[in-house]
């Protein structure tokens, strides 16, 4: 049986959402904190929960 990705279902880049979640388990940092130092880099993080 293949391995399933656990990111499958995100449109966006397995990198950038494990940037983010290193980011903000890492370090102490808040939500917030994340969507601004993932702004710096050119990423757009959106609060859409789109189904």
């Amino acid at each position: 049986m293949a391995k399933r990705s656990p990111l499958k279902y995100f449109k966006t880049n397995p990198k950038i959402i494990r940037l983010a979640v290193m980011l903000y388990v890492r370090f102490p940092l808040s939500l917030r904190n994340v969507e601004d130092l993932l702004h710096e880099h050119g990423v757009i993080p959106s609060k859409f929960r789109g189904v």
